[in-house]
């Protein structure tokens, strides 16, 4: 297993130092808020790609000055 040049020991002690600085009772909040944080990540990508394909077909280049026109 190797995840952004880290192997399997690293990652267990990074998992491992995570648990002591949170503790046990704080992993599961900080989960679900890194998961939330993801999900909003990801749709905020697909959002803006929908957005910029939609906006560029309804747009053309003014010649002349180089701006665009809608």
């Amino acid at each position: 297993m190797n995840i952004f040049g880290l192997g399997t020991p690293e990652i267990i002690v990074i998992l491992v130092l995570v648990l002591l600085f949170f503790g046990k009772n704080k992993l599961p909040e900080l989960a679900k808020s890194i998961g939330q944080s993801f999900n909003a990540l990801k749709e905020g990508f697909t959002n803006g790609e929908d957005k910029e394909a939609g906006s560029s077909k309804n747009k053309t280049v003014d010649n002349k000055k180089g701006e665009l026109k809608k």
